[in-house]
């Protein structure tokens, strides 16, 4: 596993929660997830980023970089969104806004699209889980331009650092 440095430079690893406010109840949070591989399958890393978006500018609550072995890109997709959403669930909010740059799992997670691989089923069903606990929910697709974050950490866990 690894990690980036918190707001304050320590190093900490993994997920990151970044200003002690575990349990505070929060209006809205927003995610931002990315997973990507090296290769698919290959070597693969998820990365994300939870905010408060009630602060100018948002406050970033957790982040998540860290690599999980060698899969594909839909699988690191999928376990991004996850840590996310784990990461997102120690700060109970009312909603929740997800931001990620694949359109197939946005589109799966939304039901437009069918889950057609049987190893996927899993996680689909996990994300709809943890979704579950909000009273809103918007997933929306945003091109990798606005994804730059998520997307940084994921480089950063495949790159070692």
């Amino acid at each position: 596993m690894t990690g980036t440095p918190d707001d304050h430079g320590t190093g900490a690893q993994g997920r990151l929660p970044l200003d002690g406010r575990a349990g505070a109840a929060l209006d809205e949070v927003v995610v931002y997830c990315d997973g990507g591989s090296r290769g698919n399958p290959g070597p693969a890393a998820i990365g994300a980023v939870v905010l408060d978006p009630s602060t100018r500018p948002p406050t970033r609550l957790a982040t998540v970089s860290e690599t999980i072995g060698v899969t594909t890109s839909n699988v690191a997709e999928y376990r991004a969104l996850i840590a996310a959403l784990e990461a997102a669930a120690r700060f109970p909010a009312r909603r929740i806004r997800v931001r990620a740059d694949s359109q197939l799992l946005v589109r799966q997670i939304e039901g437009r699209y069918r889950v057609r691989k049987p190893h996927l089923v899993p996680l689909h069903d996990r994300v709809r889980a943890l979704l579950a606990s909000y009273d809103e929910v918007d997933v929306a697709h945003v091109p990798r331009e606005l994804n730059t974050e998520a997307d940084a950490l994921v480089n950063a866990a495949l790159d070692g650092g």
